[in-house]
């Protein structure tokens, strides 16, 4: 998922002045921090979702990998997580039937699936597409246990707001990646005129007036948020008159979601950029729409390859979207070539270089990727530095690859790495979705055998990865285990004593 709000605190945010325009009384600003609830936590399984590995399978499952062994083929990669959550609650401002095309098998939206259902919506998988039916919207308010679960579930307050005037959305909380606070979400609804209440951690928008219809405004993002740009432009797609979001965030996703409602009859112009302005329609209509790769996906591949010193394919992708990524690879020593139009691959170098990234919103480096190249950082020559400026918790597997022999430094939202010639394996536990990969990625890389516990982290935001990694010739596979979570003791995991024999490649 996705990383899909990407907001922070500003300066002078510190927890009361981002709330100026809010009828937030004290009582309830203390409220909304003490009920931040971690995004990356187990969450409800869907059992008509197939292939999704359970929160409860979790608790007794490890994954295995057998490091150093080189990688080669193709892998393809699935649509866009970040993607697909958001513009399942985009098609809730249509009242005819739409199909989503592919959307990835994931727990995370599995979640976005009951969470839609709750709200009346009537949403069925046939493979890669979903179809979904708002026609008769039962409800405006989304239950609590769901959208705690789930910190993407509280875009459909905007089309909610838009389609039936009214919304009763709890407070989604943070994650274990930082707080990501939805004041830019509010404000903005304000300004499209809803009246909006924050009361026991539900947020209570509602609009006056006959027609009960948004008003087109000019709104202002402290901060290019993600998740405020996309909510405020759903909610806008429906409102009397014309909306401009200035400081609008420029993701791909922001695109995807744009495009899709122009399939459906909106009118958005600029996204992409930092102005988007919307004209405000009276309906939407059905559409048929095919959401893009996923590049932060792509971009672990990416990365895979060169941690192996493999050469991978890795498709389909839209390259724009890995630019940052790329430049950062070549930096490194390491080749990536547009291969056809849809596919780039991956030459390694024997040397990977040392260099430094700063964590930015698009078209900066991805966040979502940080944890990905700090993995590949430490079998780097010298030293390197990372700053995250995007979440302010987001060093989580800094202590793991430190497990694994990495040699890293933190102040404060700074990671000092210093190659090292090898990594070990060594059984380690993920913190959030990205270290999952990252943790992943240090595996295959490593002298003998690692052991990941916290798979659920891995299975919200990565469809099969293990399959497509052991078709690329990685020696890896998940096990029950009786273990205790986070109990890496000697005696903790009964191991097979030989690796998995290696699939074909295909």
């Amino acid at each position: 998922m996705t990383n899909h709000a990407n907001m922070r605190w500003g300066e002078n945010d510190k927890l009361g002045k981002s709330w100026d325009n809010c009828n937030v009384s004290g009582k309830i600003k203390t409220e909304f921090v003490t009920q931040l609830i971690a995004e990356d936590r187990p969450i409800t399984f869907s059992p008509n979702l197939p292939n999704v590995h359970s929160p409860a399978e979790e608790n007794v499952s490890i994954l295995e990998i057998w490091g150093g062994q080189p990688l080669s083929g193709q892998v393809n990669v699935s649509g866009a997580k970040n993607s697909a959550l958001v513009l399942m609650a985009g098609a809730v401002l249509c009242p005819e039937e739409c199909s989503l095309r592919n959307v990835p098998s994931l727990v995370d939206v599995s979640c976005m699936s009951e969470i839609l259902a709750a709200l009346g919506v009537k949403v069925k998988r046939e493979g890669d597409r979903l179809v979904i039916n708002a026609s008769t919207i039962g409800q405006s308010k989304a239950p609590y246990e769901l959208v705690s679960q789930l910190r993407a579930s509280f875009f459909v307050i905007g089309p909610l707001l838009a389609r039936l005037g009214v919304a009763r959305i709890p407070l989604p909380g943070g994650c274990a990646i930082g707080a990501r606070p939805v004041d830019l979400h509010v404000r903005g609804l304000q300004a499209l005129g809803a009246e909006v209440q924050i009361d026991h951690g539900i947020v209570y928008a509602y609009v006056t007036g006959v027609n009960k219809r948004l008003k087109g405004a000019k709104i202002y993002l402290d901060y290019p948020s993600v998740g405020a740009t996309e909510t405020l432009m759903m909610a806008a797609t429906l409102a009397d008159g014309e909306t401009t979001i200035e400081n609008a965030a420029q993701e791909p996703e922001v695109i995807d979601l744009a495009n899709f409602c122009r399939a459906m009859g909106a009118k958005i112009r600029g996204a992409g950029t930092n102005t988007i302005t919307i004209s405000g329609v009276s309906r939407l209509h059905t559409a048929d729409y095919s959401i893009i790769p996923d590049r932060v996906e792509a971009g672990t591949f990416l990365v895979a390859g060169a941690i192996t010193r493999s050469e991978i394919l890795v498709s389909p992708v839209i390259p724009d979207h890995l630019t940052a990524v790329i430049a950062k690879l070549q930096a490194m020593g390491v080749q990536v070539v547009k291969e056809g139009s849809h596919g780039v691959r991956v030459i390694p170098s024997q040397n990977i270089l040392a260099t430094d990234i700063e964590t930015l919103p698009y078209p900066g480096f991805p966040t979502d990727m940080q944890a990905q190249f700090m993995a590949l950082l430490t079998l780097s020559e010298g030293d390197s530095i990372i700053s995250e400026t995007v979440f302010e918790n987001r060093l989580g597997h800094v202590p793991e690859l430190s497990r694994m022999g990495a040699d890293i430094r933190i102040k404060g939202n700074h990671a000092i790495i210093r190659g090292v010639p090898m990594l070990s394996g060594a059984p380690v536990v993920a913190t959030d979705l990205r270290a999952s990969a990252a943790l992943v990625l240090a595996g295959l890389a490593a002298n003998g055998k690692t052991t990941i516990q916290g798979l659920h982290h891995m299975d919200r935001g990565y469809e099969q990865i293990e399959s497509k990694l052991q078709k690329l010739g990685a020696r890896m596979h998940r096990i029950k285990s009786d273990a205790k979570l986070d109990d890496r003791s000697n005696d903790a995991v009964v191991l097979p004593s030989k690796p998995p024999m290696l699939n074909q490649h295909s």
